[in-house]
């Protein structure tokens, strides 16, 4: 029961600072932010705890997801 909760708890205060987020800097750069930041973490998760290896290409892939992000910020065009 106790990780049920804390998946609530936790969802909960994801949705939160989520929507935090997204009262500063475009949605779509929110959530592309976001899905990166949870797919990299997770990806830590699953080498620190369950021992798992990654593949060069799991890398490259994620660093382009980052280099995106980035591009999509640099780039972006600016509301007047």
């Amino acid at each position: 029961m106790l990780p049920f909760l804390g998946y609530i708890v936790f969802g909960l205060f994801n949705i939160w600072l989520f929507s935090m987020a997204i009262k500063q800097i475009p949605t779509a750069m929110a959530f592309a932010t976001w899905t990166a930041t949870t797919l990299i973490l997770l990806k830590i998760v699953e080498l620190a705890y369950f021992h798992q290896r990654i593949s060069f290409a799991e890398v490259f892939f994620m660093m382009l997801i980052m280099a995106g992000i980035i591009g999509l910020k640099i780039y972006a065009v600016q509301p007047e």
